[in-house]
């Protein structure tokens, strides 16, 4: 996996981003892989309209930027990009059906159970999570088995009900039982920055580097995990629905407890500074390697969708 260091970061994520939308639409189409038995056409274009609608597409870029960190492989490490994907994406299905968010826009089009209907929209969000793990247990992900087991485990955490899936839990349960601070952190640990530590993380796990750099790779996703939802939050408040692609204002007339609501836009401008000082040290150890992860930092806190 090569790497230029004097790329523009906008530049290196569309760069990123081609070869993953190319291995997405392929991984989505119609044929059947060894021990399936048919593929649904409804179900299949439920599935693509829920993946293949545009994104930034920055977990992925941070998979494979954090394994060219550890000079990994790269054929493997886009699987592994493309499997985070679709546990990325089968989550954004569920969270906009009636019964969570209740959305009708992602990403400037119809939600899934717009475009479709609310069972086909769970149908497809449960089968592009086991396909994530399809994708990084077979052996076309060409990494030893211990490795793509050792992927397996940490996506699991990161996705479950330790993870991203018992944030959303938390996160509806704010809605009655407004937590302090500390459970705010809690809530957007998990339901944001469970993924995105992971999409850091795996870059490690895919080099077979040592634990060290695994857990300090995992630290530098955390503080920009905590910096994307800070963000959002942010964005939230002060976007309008054409500039994010979805409605926003919904968590301030949901009474939702976020670090915004709770302190206000200017604390959280200062805490986004300090989350992005905070990620670049940790990546200080690795020099102009870690030039675009740096800079992925700095593009979390300053977008404007």
């Amino acid at each position: 996996m090569t790497k230029d260091h004097k790329m523009p970061f906008e530049a290196a994520l569309v760069a990123r981003t081609g070869p993953v939308e190319a291995l997405l639409r392929q991984l989505l189409d119609d044929r059947l892989l060894s021990g399936e038995i048919a593929r649904p056409q409804r179900l299949m274009e439920a599935m693509r309209h829920g993946v293949l609608n545009g994104g930034k597409r920055l977990r992925p870029f941070l998979v494979m930027e954090s394994a060219a960190l550890f000079s990994a492989n790269g054929e493997a490490a886009l699987r592994v990009a493309a499997a985070l994907e679709c546990v990325h994406c089968y989550s954004l299905i569920h969270d906009d059906l009636p019964a969570m968010d209740d959305d009708d826009l992602r990403r400037g089009q119809p939600t899934v159970h717009k475009a479709f209907d609310e069972a086909t929209a769970i149908l497809a969000g449960d089968a592009l999570l086991a396909l994530a793990f399809d994708i990084i247990a077979d052996e076309a992900t060409m990494l030893p088995a211990e490795r793509r087991a050792a992927l397996v485990l940490a996506l699991a955490r990161a996705a479950g009900a330790g993870g991203m899936v018992g944030g959303q839990m938390l996160d509806l349960e704010a809605e009655r039982f407004r937590p302090d601070e500390a459970g705010i952190i809690r809530l957007q640990e998990m339901k944001t920055g469970a993924l995105i530590r992971f999409a850091c993380e795996a870059g490690a796990i895919l080099a077979g580097a040592p634990a060290a750099d695994r857990e300090r790779l995992a630290e530098f996703g955390s503080a920009i995990g905590l910096a994307f939802q800070l963000a959002d939050d942010l964005l939230d408040l002060t976007a309008d629905a054409h500039q994010m692609g979805k409605a926003t204002g919904k968590d301030a007339a949901a009474g939702k407890a976020t670090l915004v609501a709770l302190h206000g836009a200017n604390w959280a401008r200062d805490q986004l500074q300090g989350l992005v000082d905070q990620a670049h040290a940790l990546l200080h150890p690795y020099g102009e390697e870690a030039v675009l992860l740096k800079q992925a930092a700095e593009f979390v806190v300053a977008r404007n969708s």
